[in-house]
């Protein structure tokens, strides 16, 4: 079963849930270091660069208490517990098996760490936990890992509602159905080898971060394995401002058709943006719900409407080859060109929050209307007519 409307979002901030993990006599030292961001400083980069930047969390101490224990089905319906990662670090999250909002950004992000961490990546367990009370079969966690390609990458566990209920309630994360969506923290744990928590980190909405957020994790785990192994270190953590509709911009074209090898968004060029990630196949049929978008393109030629551009949130894939091999699969059948946002700079301007994402922009940089989802032909048309008339 598919679960295509659910969105998933943070609840809590990331300083209540340490309140609940330490308890009220704490807190205050937590908030005091959380604050100052600066105990994951980065080597050769500026700690400051890091505490001014919304986009990342820096990560906030647990007070190494031992972590709760569970028993749980991974993505193979095998029965997994954390004692038996007894002796690695383990990066740990809660994840929606259906999420298309915040959750990618984090598997992404704790994939990307261990790539960071080398050799030494192999002492690193990932675990994910599902975080979603409505999709908590062994098919929607093992759905989840084959779409973020991630299938032998992790364990990605789930169990009955009550099981779920019970690791939800140990680890203080909240989770909740409303009305078809999944509200949940994004907490990723950092455990030691020893089996104690070292640290929680919260994942922001922001696609510019990904990479961001692996280097801080990359650096928190190296800092807990024997011998603190030397991590990577790929990315500055200053803040990345995202690019405006306003503002005039050249994306590379990965397929589709294109007269050229980029498209500039920004003032003097009017788009419908159809924001997507490879990923979002898991919950609808990604390269049917593209070709469909010819239908529109079409109309809008004939009628003077913007032209559609797909943008892929790159960020967010978890390997380099997943959009290739999209394209080559759709054998040149779209009418419209395909574009790579590299840094997610264009979708956080645009003030994207889930894929697919479509907004229309005019040519003077004003959104003049932004759907979370799909919108099939008749919707698509109707929804542009009317944003095209009140102008």
């Amino acid at each position: 079963m598919k679960f295509p409307s659910e969105r998933c979002h943070p609840r809590r901030s990331r300083l209540a849930l340490i309140q609940l993990r330490l308890g009220l006599a704490a807190l205050g030292a937590a908030v005091a270091i959380a604050g100052c961001g600066t105990q994951h400083a980065q080597p050769g980069q500026s700690a400051s660069a890091l505490a001014a930047n919304p986009a990342v969390d820096p990560g906030s101490p647990l007070g190494s208490k031992p972590a709760p224990e569970f028993r749980l089905k991974d993505q193979f319906g095998r029965t997994v517990s954390l004692a038996q990662f007894r002796g690695k670090a383990i990066l740990l999250a809660f994840v929606d098996s259906h999420c298309t909002t915040i959750c990618p950004l984090t598997t992404a992000s704790m994939l990307a760490a261990v790539h960071l961490l080398g050799p030494a990546g192999k002492d690193v367990q990932l675990v994910g936990i599902n975080a979603n009370p409505d999709a908590t079969g062994v098919s929607d966690v093992r759905a989840y890992s084959a779409a973020h390609a991630m299938m032998h990458s992790w364990e990605f566990l789930t169990g009955t509602l009550d099981q779920l209920k019970q690791v939800w309630k140990d680890f203080h994360v909240y989770v909740q159905a409303i009305k078809g969506n999944i509200d949940h923290e994004p907490a990723i744990y950092l455990i030691r080898p020893d089996g104690r928590e070292q640290s929680i980190f919260l994942t922001q909405m922001a696609y510019t971060a990904t990479d961001q957020q692996a280097q801080v994790l990359a650096n928190a785990t190296a800092g807990v394995l024997p011998g603190h192994p030397h991590a990577a270190q790929s990315v500055n953590l200053r803040y990345l401002p995202g690019t405006a509709p306003t503002a005039n911009v050249a994306l590379p074209v990965a397929g589709g058709r294109t007269s050229g090898r980029t498209v500039t968004f920004g003032r003097g060029h009017a788009h419908l943006v159809v924001f997507f990630a490879t990923w979002v196949d898991e919950n609808s049929n990604l390269s049917r719900q593209l070709q469909a978008l010819n239908a529109y393109q079409q109309a809008a030629a004939g009628r003077g409407w913007p032209p559609v551009v797909a943008v892929d949130e790159a960020s967010t894939e978890t390997t380099p080859t997943a959009l290739p091999s999209l394209l080559a699969g759709l054998h040149g059948s779209l009418d419209y060109p395909v574009v790579i946002d590299r840094y997610g700079q264009l979708a956080d301007g645009y003030g994207v929050q889930d894929q697919p994402w479509i907004e229309l922009v005019s040519s003077s940089g004003k959104i003049m209307f932004r759907n979370d989802g799909w919108l099939g032909q008749p919707g698509l048309t109707a929804a542009v007519r009317k944003a095209l008339a009140s102008g």
